[in-house]
């Protein structure tokens, strides 16, 4: 679902200078894009080909087509069956089912409503042990039996490959063909394609490299390390070696390679033993509102959702200040050393120590959203939730009553005894309700109840640093070990929903590609916390110049200990507890500013520059290409934000506060004069030197 934001003064829509590269001749061209998860969604690359569909289907329209496998209850939800409008690609399909294999065709339900060509593995698996065969006489590859996502990876490659090699033969010289490939997954058809000379231009994407995801996931120094590791050997005591063969013969063999990071070309450098030729951040479908200010009216509408979820999950200990609360998270896949949850666990003991030291009335409500094997909700949790429900039901009875008895005696002029208004009966109800929100037990840490609990990390991290959600904590956790829904009957918010309801997302990934948690956040206007080793810190590093003025908090990971990171993540989030009421508005309306930089209409360039330097390697005399000139791009520079003071403490108060008097002081601020000086200092976006013409020959 594409994310929304305001349209507001601080909006640089349509005030950045237009892009100068020629555009592709798309009408004399066919795009290919190959992913696994093509209508299949299995992780993250699903969001990246879903929110750049749209994009490239305004620039290329009917030439534009998405390939991947078909699965029959995907085709069955998302995709609507039709025609093919292009003869060639149809005697290509034909050619293809002719033979015993069934291809689909349709267009996928999303924005956009791109073509997708779905190939049905299991109509094809009888040509196996021929395909395994052609892919180690050709490439010395060899596929063991039992590893059936390689398998299965093999037999959409192949049929990619001989749609290609039918199509390819009927087009003949025009139009050329690009493929883009995603993922070792769609590696196979790249392969193939490329060693039977099938004449296209062919693309590689890696989102993050297998044997490194494998050793950071082992928690190996990885970063440190890159040079050091024996790269065969690593693989193959992981048993992955035939898929690591297979995603670095697809980059070598690529006209061009591209990663979604600088972090991430990096680490292919030495993991696949190529340097990628562009790099392809990561985009999202940013949507405007037409309301100036409505996702600030969206953060106060969907966070007093969360209080009162808070309100039933801590009755009976609910002695601290709602109004005086600050929503953290951390969401992703359950990669607790990966995505950060360790140190981010550790972070959270220390800042819970300097706001006690402090003496601060200030609480820090902590949601982890990982899916984790559970069995059902908390008993206790689901019990809260009732309690709450039935506290409301006799406050509205109450009030109906008394606003009753009210009302009529102000109609006869006259003012009504307040201790006669309540009779005895409704104090008995209401002193009820009040005992039936006695508890004995502390608050639960987890809302479900856990398979694994005594070997969960998260829960074995709590029980180390001792936050249990007592009365003397000042930091309390809740883990919530599954996606959010809108039909929980716990805590019924979208993931979308309640991110715009949080006061800040932490993300203190180790081993994170790209990161569009982050993304998200700064979308929806909600300050972040993300690492030098994840692609979004080092976009947003290259991008601001001052990223923490923006809400965009980067800890350093790669060149301080796991200590000192710990530390410096703690006084991010320390400062950020002794910010006003005020100063957080202020610096989400600086954090919703940045979405520009993160939507596809200007990351997708990237992509359309690879697409030109694919051309001109496949096709020479066609397309001309300077092979040697850089990729020189230059993004959003945004200065430090004007109002900001040189001196942290001239705007940040010593110790976390709330007082009305402070609301008028502190930075000065004037929202429409900042963004115009913002506008005035924005260079032009992504200005790529040297980029390569498309040439029609003749």
């Amino acid at each position: 679902m594409p994310l929304s934001r305001s349209l507001s003064m601080t909006s640089l829509s349509g005030l950045l200078p237009a892009w100068e590269e020629d555009q592709l001749p798309t009408d004399d061209l066919l795009l290919f894009e190959v992913a696994w998860e093509v209508t299949n969604k299995v992780g993250g690359i699903y969001t990246v080909i879903q929110t750049k569909a749209k994009v490239t289907v305004d620039e290329w329209g009917e030439n534009y087509f998405m390939m991947g496998p078909y699965y029959e209850h995907n085709f069955k939800t998302q995709v609507e069956e039709c025609e093919c409008p292009h003869p060639a690609i149809r005697r290509a399909m034909d050619a293809l089912i002719n033979n015993g294999c069934q291809v689909h065709f349709g267009r996928w339900l999303i924005e956009g409503n791109p073509y997708v060509i779905l190939f049905d593995i299991g109509s094809a698996a009888w040509n196996l042990d021929r395909w395994k065969g052609d892919l180690w006489q050709n490439c010395h590859i060899g596929l063991p039996f039992h590893d059936r996502e390689a398998n299965d990876a093999l037999i959409l490659g192949s049929l990619v490959a001989w749609f290609f090699k039918e199509l390819t033969d009927e087009l003949g010289d025009k139009p050329n063909v690009i493929a883009h490939f995603h993922e070792w997954q769609a590696g196979p058809g790249l392969i193939l394609s490329r060693s039977r000379s099938i004449p296209l231009a062919t693309v590689f994407t890696t989102h993050a490299t297998l044997l490194g995801r494998y050793l950071c996931a082992g928690n190996a120094d990885f970063y440190n390390n890159l040079d050091k590791f024996n790269i065969d050997k690593e693989a193959g005591e992981r048993q992955i070696y035939h898929r690591y063969c297979l995603e670095r013969a697809a980059a070598h063999c690529a006209h061009v390679f591209t990663t979604v990071s600088h972090i991430t070309g990096v680490e292919a450098q030495h993991m696949l033993q190529r340097k990628p030729d562009v790099i392809t951040p990561n985009g999202l479908n940013v949507k405007k509102f037409s309301a100036m200010h409505e996702f600030q009216n969206l953060h106060s509408t969907n966070k007093a959702r969360i209080q009162e979820f808070v309100r039933g999950h801590f009755y009976g200990h609910l002695d601290f200040n709602l109004e005086k609360t600050l929503y953290f998270f951390i969401a992703g896949r359950y990669e607790f050393s990966n995505k950060g949850a360790d140190i981010f666990l550790e972070s959270l003991s220390r800042l819970n120590y300097l706001l006690r030291v402090h003496r601060s009335d200030l609480t820090v409500v902590v949601f982890f959203i990982m899916p984790a094997k559970t069995n059902n909700f908390n008993v206790e949790s689901l019990k809260g939730q009732a309690v709450r429900k039935q506290l409301w039901d006799t406050a509205h009875d109450v009030k109906e009553k008394f606003g009753k008895k009210l009302y009529d005696a102000l109609l006869k002029g006259q003012i009504p005894d307040m201790s006669t208004i309540l009779d005895r009966d409704d104090f008995t109800v209401m002193k009820r309700a009040i005992y039936a929100t006695q508890r004995h037990s502390l608050p639960p840490v987890t809302t479900h109840n856990m398979l694994e609990d005594t070997e969960d990390p998260i829960l074995t991290n709590v029980r180390r640093i001792g936050l249990f959600n007592s009365r003397n904590d000042r930091v309390k956790i809740i883990f919530h070990p599954e996606f959010l829904s809108s039909t929980s009957p716990l805590l019924p918010m979208d993931y979308e929903d309640f991110v715009r309801g949080c006061n800040l997302g932490v993300f203190p990934s180790y081993y994170e590609p790209w990161g569009y948690t982050p993304g998200e956040c700064t979308v929806m206007g909600i300050p972040s916390v993300t690492t030098n080793l994840s692609g979004f810190g080092c976009f947003m590093e290259d991008q601001v110049s001052d990223p923490a003025a923006y809400g965009i908090y980067i800890v350093d990971r790669r060149f301080r200990s796991a200590d000192e990171s710990c530390n410096q993540l703690t006084q991010f989030m320390f400062s950020f507890c002794q910010q006003s009421r005020r100063q957080r508005i202020i610096q989400r309306n600086r954090t919703e500013r940045l979405s520009d930089l993160l939507d596809w209409r200007y990351l997708g360039r990237f992509y359309v520059h690879a697409r030109h330097l694919a051309l001109g390697r496949a096709f020479p005399e066609k397309f001309k290409v300077n092979p040697i000139a850089p990729l020189k791009t230059e993004g959003f520079r945004y200065p430090r934000p004007y109002s900001v003071p040189p001196s942290p403490s001239a705007s940040v108060p010593s110790t976390p506060h709330h007082s009305d008097e402070e609301e008028d002081e502190g930075e000065v601020y004037d929202e429409d004069e900042e963004a115009e000086r913002d506008r005035l200092n924005i260079r032009a976006p992504f200005t790529l030197a040297a980029a390569p013409h498309g040439k029609s020959g003749n």
